[in-house]
This record gives structure tokens, sequence and C-alpha cells, in this order.
């Protein structure tokens, strides 16, 4: 069965790692976030109960 020869599968297998490990992390780690986030403000809401129709 020559699938089981892992002679050729091996080597690509490590090419493709080698190619996705230095070239993906840093396209990734130079992303930069079109807005800035923001602070919301710290004053919390007045929620009311909810009144159920059948109660």
């Amino acid at each position: 069965m020559p699938q089981l020869n892992p002679a050729p599968w091996l080597m690509i297998l490590l090419f493709s790692w080698m190619v996705f490990l230095t070239m993906v992390p840093p396209k990734v780690l130079a992303h930069n976030f079109p807005n800035e986030p923001t602070v919301q403000d710290s004053k919390t809401t007045e929620t009311s109960p909810w009144t159920w129709p059948w109660q």
C-alpha cells in the first residue's frame, strides 16, 4: 500500500507547518482594529420588573 509510506507525506506536513508558523503569526499580530474601544458610562440604568399579564 503506497499511502502508508510516510516519506513524501511527512515532508509535505513539515513544510506546510513551517510555512504556517512563519507566515501567519506576523500577519495576525500586525492586525489593527479600525476603532479603538471607548469606555462606557459608569452609571447604572434603572430597570423595572416585568409585568406579566397573567399574574
